[in-house]
């Protein structure tokens, strides 16, 4: 369609930098478990997602957490009356464990005048089992998939997504990759660019496998 610049694969925040300089719509694939925490929250109503690094992160590209978590701030004031819930890591550790790997990002959101409502364990799709998402903006600060987010934001994609091929709260099967296909469609359409299908870390086989399946589904949607 000629409303396409094109569809590839990448891999890791370096790809997804690249990817954004070049103003395509990226997707963020890091199947265990940031892409799924977000997808399953998408699922369970939430209304917009974001990604950012935490504090120790340390890529060969730009990131800027305290830029992208005031984005998700700004947002979560537009549309949840400055309510955001946090995905963070360890899965296992404590609330403050988990704050205590993204101050960087805290002190963005607190300077926005938006508060934090839960910081939950980054478990896929139970975690959205774990609050009300309905109408809530969510960031993960994760340091694979977030911070593959947050390269491209900071390297100024017109629209950073997450897709997965994880079964969510109410999706099987397939849906969830056709899911996360159509809704790379809609914004590239919306954009009039290409997309970018990152696979969060060129190490994990899953991402690489899930970011190739929503790769073919896209494909199929725009043939």
């Amino acid at each position: 369609m000629s409303e396409f610049t094109g569809v590839l694969l990448t891999t890791d925040a370096s790809g997804a930098a690249m990817a954004a300089r070049q103003g395509m719509v990226v997707v963020i694939v890091d199947l265990i478990d940031f892409s799924t925490s977000l997808e399953a929250a998408l699922d369970a109503g939430a209304a917009a997602v974001w990604g950012c690094a935490p504090d120790t992160a340390r890529p060969p590209v730009e990131v800027n957490p305290y830029r992208t978590a005031t984005l998700a701030a700004r947002q979560a004031l537009e549309l949840s009356n400055g309510q955001l819930i946090l995905i963070a890591e360890p899965r296992l550790g404590s609330d403050e464990q988990r704050r205590s790997t993204m101050q960087t990002a805290l002190r963005a959101i607190a300077d926005t005048g938006a508060q934090v409502e839960y910081v939950l364990p980054n478990l896929g799709a139970e975690t959205a089992k774990m609050a009300d998402f309905q109408g809530k903006v969510v960031l993960g600060v994760t340091s694979t998939g977030g911070v593959a987010f947050d390269a491209a934001v900071t390297a100024g994609a017109p629209c950073v997504l997450t897709g997965t091929v994880a079964r969510t709260l109410h999706h099987k099967g397939l849906q969830p990759a056709r899911r996360s296909a159509r809704r790379a469609v809609v914004a590239a359409r919306q954009y009039q660019c290409g997309i970018a299908v990152v696979a969060a870390s060129a190490n994990s086989q899953e991402d690489i496998l899930a970011a190739r399946l929503i790769m073919q589904e896209i494909l199929s949607l725009i043939r």
